[in-house]
């Protein structure tokens, strides 16, 4: 009876705070908030997709308001106008990232992409703008890239003459994970499996990471998921990292690197590493744990962004015949139909570009863009506390009808006669326009945006340039039976990642008697 009275206490005790908070919300500086359960907080106010459940909540408390997510504080944000004084007026007040427990492990508690601002980050940061993802390296791995792009409209050219279905959310998947693995480790097949896997459990929600009381315990069997891809990654890594280190050695006492062939091996990223791991004047000292943990970082950002990125876009060009048949015609004036869409066409294909703009909009890849407060930060009349996540909602901001005229239509002629013009110029994808957040903003803006903007139009427009897409029906909603036509279905699937809740599965229709511009 006595402990059934202090539950009853300490619950109307939590009855009358809250209600006091609500009453006198001048004693919290924190932006307005729903009322919160015991331990977990607002997790009752989510669903499966979490963008949407923040945009229905920014409906009701603002553009600006916080939430506890078990006993972690957050903020959410979901205007250009706050994402900018958050994401840039205030840069280095949220120049850090959230440690999940599965990011700690898998990187070896030295992730760049989720180091703390300082010293390290600084010096990673330099070496992968400049080094890694540099102008020159870039150019290095362009024949990689061309390659991978004529594997896989080889494989649409046999699977159309064939008349199969095919899985293009797979073959999109993996031809990015090839490109990131040759780029990183000189090989690919072999990394394949590991990298899907890594790159999954990153980004699934671990409820330990929230709940204080539950950090050590393992209630969704992610703990025994975590070590075995640790391990396989781990392996994969070693071997290659020591294979690597014998050519060198053998190269140092003079002996000749076989290739294969006559042309010299394109230094990857593990060479570049261990160039710099060697050097004893840097400033840093890269050790072989730094060196697998920047595997992990560019494994995770590169891999099923870009995939995704170039679905959704083919997904809506689908649906949209007449934005495909307005991007072909541009394809078409720039290339004649005498050769194959290369990345050196890119400039020249300002439509292709807007159907790309357009896509990140309506689709963005990462809808959230998630920081860590450092540093109490004052927002208005509001004070962000130290360790507050901070979610921009990059998602709803592409939907905002005070942003954008009709928000909910596919319309890439929008970024072809954009009000911003006459202002600050055409809006880009760089940071700097916060409409359109595709690769966040400021101090931590995606290092791998120059490579994504160079796979992706060059990708997406030669797959428009040589084929038709025609949707098997029960991958999408038919929408005329007389003639087999069907819409693809635009509905998401949950994760940290946005992407569509279905495969892509469609017959690949050659646009061309003879494919042999895949040879030219």
């Amino acid at each position: 009876m006595v402990l059934e009275l202090q539950i009853l206490a300490l619950f109307l005790l939590f009855l009358i705070l809250t209600i006091l908070y609500r009453i006198f919300p001048f004693q919290s500086k924190l932006p307005p908030s729903p009322i919160a359960l015991p331990i977990i907080g607002h997790f009752h106010l989510l669903g499966p997709l979490i963008h949407h459940s923040f945009h229905k909540l920014s409906l009701r408390y603002g553009p600006l308001f916080s939430l506890r997510l078990g006993s972690v504080p957050c903020i959410v944000a979901s205007t250009p106008e706050y994402a900018k004084l958050l994401l840039k007026n205030n840069d280095l007040s949220f120049s850090s990232r959230m440690q999940t427990i599965a990011i700690s492990h898998l990187t070896y508690n030295s992730a760049y992409a989720f180091a703390p601002y300082g010293p390290y980050w600084k010096f990673m940061r330099r070496l992968s703008t400049n080094e890694l993802l540099g102008s020159h390296t870039m150019k290095n791995f362009l024949s990689l890239r061309e390659r991978e792009y004529r594997r896989l409209l080889r494989f649409l050219a046999g699977k159309s003459e064939a008349g199969e279905a095919v899985n293009v959310t797979e073959e999109l998947l993996k031809l990015s994970n090839n490109v990131i693995s040759e780029m990183m480790l000189g090989r690919a097949e072999e990394a394949r499996s590991v990298v899907r896997d890594l790159t999954r459990i990153l980004g699934e929600f671990n409820v330990s990471d929230y709940i204080w009381f539950c950090k050590h315990l393992d209630l969704q069997g992610f703990g025994k998921r975590i070590e075995d891809i640790h391990g396989r990654f781990d392996a994969l890594a070693e071997k290659v990292i020591a294979e690597r280190e014998e050519l060198r050695k053998k190269k140092e006492n003079g002996e000749r690197e076989d290739t294969g062939d006559d042309q010299p091996r394109v230094k990857d990223f593990i060479d570049i590493l261990l160039d710099f791991s060697g050097d004893e004047s840097s400033e840093i000292k890269l050790t072989r744990v730094h060196i697998k943990a920047l595997i992990v970082d560019f494994f995770s950002a590169g891999t099923d962004t870009t995939a995704i990125a170039t679905e959704w876009a083919l997904a809506e060009l689908i649906n949209h015949p007449e934005v495909l048949k307005r991007a072909r015609k541009e394809i078409e004036d720039v290339v004649k139909s005498k050769r194959l869409v290369n990345e050196t066409d890119a400039p020249n294909l300002p439509y292709v570009q807007a159907i790309l703009k357009e896509t990140f909009r309506l689709h963005p890849p990462l809808p959230l863009v998630t920081r860590k407060c450092v540093q109490d930060c004052k927002i208005g009349n509001y004070v962000i506390p130290t360790n507050t996540m901070l979610f921009v909602n990059v998602w709803a901001i592409g939907r905002d009808p005070t942003c954008w005229e009709n928000p909910l239509e596919f319309q890439p002629e929008r970024f072809l006669k954009s009000d911003h013009e006459k202002n600050m110029g055409p809006i880009d994808v760089r940071g700097q326009h916060f409409e359109l957040l595709p690769f966040g903003s400021g101090t931590r803006l995606c290092p791998g945006l120059n490579l994504a903007m160079q796979e992706l139009p060059t990708l997406l427009a030669a797959m428009i340039q040589c084929f038709d897409f025609k949707v098997v029906g029960k991958h999408g909603k038919l929408i005329d039976d007389e003639q087999d036509i069907a819409l693809v279905d635009m509905d998401e699937r949950p994760g940290l990642t946005a992407p569509r809740a279905c495969d892509l599965v469609c017959v690949p229709v050659a646009r061309f008697k003879q494919l042999n511009i895949l040879d030219t």
